[in-house]
């Protein structure tokens, strides 16, 4: 009998063989925050990393696939907590747009640029949540998805996307929504509390508070679009977990800072790349014939940021001239944030029409470095510090027993972080990305 299986036995340890992967000679910068460490050496067995430490002691599989990185950098995938997937085509969003297509072009394109996971943010339908579904059950070979579902509007009031989010207008209405969404097992809960600088409703606190209590009862994370200091001061004594965006209106203070910390509340994401593409298109943008840009989005994209007549249209918002000034207040906040032990994460607001998923977040981490961070406190927002607001213990970092997410980098990120661009390869899970 043992004779009779012998074929197949070695038919399937061909198999296992065929999934094992060992790069080397490379200097690893693994996430945590420790110093890089050249001729580094890992191997990836079903996608995951189950040995890792210097080249000169690995041990290779003898059927298993070598791959040689002698002077490049590997770094663990970029982590976007706040992202919106699939309802922008070039530089038009619509609810129509969201479909499984679509979605799937945002998560390629995405993984092109080295962001392996991102969280969408309260923008989706449920065909997102099956999408999300089906990568769990196997192994994606491009971004993860995480998703808040449809997030939280005051009905009539500021937020969302028409014909996704339909508003609530109570707090009990509210709560039982929460309840609804947790049936359908997202991974946080998101809302938007802003006016618009006083142009729209804003929603009651009653209502915010509502979300975040009946959210915790499901153990679900909530996450809240912000704008004033003010509110984000009530969201942070409410228990909210996270802060999607930077306050804007005026500097953060002691109060803010201390309730952030007694109540767990991280800032999870700055936006700056956000703010700055409020403004960005009122000329020619800079990185418009960049390679590393453009191989992200159309030529009819190009040619309308080129268009005098859209470039006009931006600057003849009526609150342009104060973008810039809600930029710089962003930069200052999440550095003092940050320099005062308030947990933070990564994020850009990508995929709303310009801005563009992939690009924007290394230009995110560019902005982060000019506000102060090091290039080795941005690695780990988008990365480490990401994974744990998630509780995505297998991601974030590059050890032993991970999900193999990672980037292989021509250039040291740490000695400028744009080197970040000089993208040789993705993988996920051990899947290189085409």
């Amino acid at each position: 009998m043992l004779r009779k299986l012998s074929p197949l036995l070695a038919l399937l340890t061909l198999s296992l063989h065929a999934e094992v992967k060992v790069l080397k000679n490379f200097t690893l910068i693994d996430g945590t925050g420790r110093a890089p460490v050249p001729n580094s050496a890992m191997i990836i067995d079903a996608g995951r990393i189950t040995w890792i430490g210097p080249a000169s002691q690995v041990k290779a599989p003898a059927s298993a696939e070598t791959v040689d990185l002698t002077g490049k950098f590997v770094m663990p995938g970029i982590i976007n907590l706040h992202g919106h997937l699939g309802a922008t085509v070039d530089l038009k969003q619509s609810a129509d747009n969201l479909t499984e297509a679509n979605v799937e072009k945002n998560l390629k394109t995405y993984a092109s640029y080295g962001v392996t996971t991102v969280l969408s943010m309260g923008t989706d339908k449920d065909l997102v949540l099956g999408m999300r579904d089906k990568q769990r059950a196997g192994r994606p070979a491009e971004t993860r998805i995480y998703t808040s579902g449809e997030g939280f509007v005051f009905k009539g009031g500021y937020g969302g996307l028409a014909g996704v989010n339909e508003g609530v207008s109570t707090a009990a209405e509210a709560a039982a929504k929460v309840d609804a969404l947790a049936a359908k097992k997202v991974d946080m809960v998101k809302f938007w509390l802003d006016d618009h600088l006083g142009e729209q409703k804003k929603m009651p606190y009653d209502v915010a508070q509502a979300i975040t209590t009946e959210a915790h009862k499901h153990n679900l994370p909530v996450s809240a679009h912000i704008f004033y200091l003010a509110d984000a001061k009530r969201l942070a004594d409410f228990g909210v977990n996270g802060l999607a965006h930077s306050v804007r209106d005026q500097a953060v203070d002691q109060q803010l800072i201390d309730s952030m910390k007694k109540h767990g509340t991280w800032q999870l994401a700055a936006t700056l790349s956000r703010e700055a593409s409020m403004f960005a298109y009122a000329k020619t943008p800079a990185f418009i014939d960049d390679p590393f840009f453009r191989r992200g989005v159309s030529e009819s994209v190009v040619r309308t940021l080129k268009s005098p007549e859209y470039q006009k249209a931006q600057a003849a918002d009526p609150h342009f001239a104060h973008y810039p000034e809600f930029l710089e207040t962003a930069k200052k906040n999440f550095k003092k944030l940050v320099d005062s032990g308030v947990k933070y994460g990564f994020g850009t607001d990508s995929g709303p029409p310009g801005r563009f998923p992939g690009y924007f977040e290394h230009w995110e981490m560019e902005l982060l470095v000019q506000a102060g961070l090091t290039p080795s406190q941005v690695i780990q927002a988008a990365t480490k510090n990401s994974a744990e607001f998630l509780k995505a213990k297998d991601l974030g970092t590059l050890e032993k027993s991970k999900w193999a997410d990672l980037m292989v980098l021509d250039k040291n990120p740490l000695d400028d972080i744009k080197n970040s661009r000089t993208i040789n390869a993705v993988y996920i899970a051990g899947n290189r990305v085409k």
